[in-house]
């Protein structure tokens, strides 16, 4: 039997848990259900609430999953409906829809859709795995799988997929190329959108990059580029201006990367910018507490231009700003 959102012990565990995660190893997910076998999750740093779904006031022209607007303690906001895009046609929407959570993205707050949540648990970032080449077809809108210890398997939506099949992606314009000499940017995200994404303003500001899919990956690519560079007598800050990365990713989040970048004197000087829709004040200082430099709202194309440019231009600008 699913617990009742009324019930105070579950929503007490929830806020108590929003409170240590930050600190915590694993990371903690609110695990719902579609009305389908599946089980999926968010991650609860992004959650504010969750509840019975209140009264969804409709809108003409709707995209795609779009169900509407609510309004919640003084704030309108739209609502997404998440079977659109992980669920199947034998679920019901009137089921699948009964639960709204509450979320915050990059400055939106968002209202999803979905049948029960089901509980909150906590995963070892190593039983997090990418969804390339483990996914059947048909599950395009999932970024990520995690195991959890009874042997269940938890589907992790790629909410930035979904976001811009929603509202749909803001064009970026021609902007003037920088005059650098040729040095690179590395950056890591697990988001194959947030990934499109930065590489665009990069191919707009003419700098060269290389990318990773997760911490994992990026800390592998990092230390071998740092192996080469110290065989060939050449500083790495000589060839990467800074490092962007994700602050959640599978395997290895963006907090662990940054300590690991800040430990190894051969990426001395080059500055680590933290890339995430965490917004809060508490991430943003767990990301200071790693080492991180800077802090850029995701995914805003004008703050992380504004806050690249003078980085990319000046060897000399360093040290902790928030954008």
């Amino acid at each position: 039997m699913l617990p009742d959102l009324r019930d105070k012990r579950m929503l007490g565990s929830f806020d108590a848990r929003i409170s240590v995660a930050p600190g915590a190893k694993n990371v903690e997910f609110l695990l719902f259900s579609l009305g389908t076998s599946r089980v999926f999750g968010l991650d609860v740093l992004k959650v504010n609430e969750f509840k019975r779904t209140p009264h969804i006031t409709r809108t003409p022209n709707m995209p795609r999953g779009m169900k509407g607007l609510v309004s919640l303690h003084s704030k309108i906001f739209p609502v997404i409906s998440l079977l659109a895009f992980l669920g199947d046609s034998k679920a019901s929407p009137q089921e699948s829809e009964r639960t709204i959570v509450v979320v915050e993205y990059s400055k939106r707050t968002l209202g999803f859709l979905v049948e029960d949540v089901t509980d909150i648990t906590p995963v070892e970032p190593e039983k997090i795995r990418l969804s390339e080449n483990v996914l059947p077809s048909g599950t395009d809108f999932i970024m990520a799988t995690a195991e959890l210890e009874s042997g269940t398997t938890v589907y992790l939506p790629d909410v930035e997929q979904i976001l811009a099949n929603v509202f749909s992606e803001a064009v970026i314009v021609n902007l003037p190329k920088l005059e650098i000499e040729e040095k690179s940017v590395f950056f890591v995200d697990d988001s194959i959108v947030a990934r499109r994404k930065i590489a665009n303003v990069l191919d707009k500001l003419g700098i060269h990059y290389k990318y990773a899919n997760n911490g994992l990956q990026a800390w592998s690519r990092l230390q071998g580029m740092a192996a080469q560079a110290q065989q060939a007598g050449v500083r790495m800050r000589d060839l990467i201006r800074l490092i962007l990365v994700d602050a959640e990713m599978p395997e290895m989040d963006g907090y662990v990367l940054t300590k690991n970048i800040k430990a190894d004197p051969r990426f001395a000087g080059i500055t680590v910018v933290m890339h995430s829709s965490l917004l809060s004040g508490v991430n943003r200082a767990k990301g200071r507490d790693a080492g991180v430099d800077v802090y850029v709202s995701k995914f805003d194309a004008e703050p992380l231009l504004d806050t690249l440019r003078p980085m990319l231009e000046d060897r000399n600008s360093f040290g902790v700003k928030n954008a």
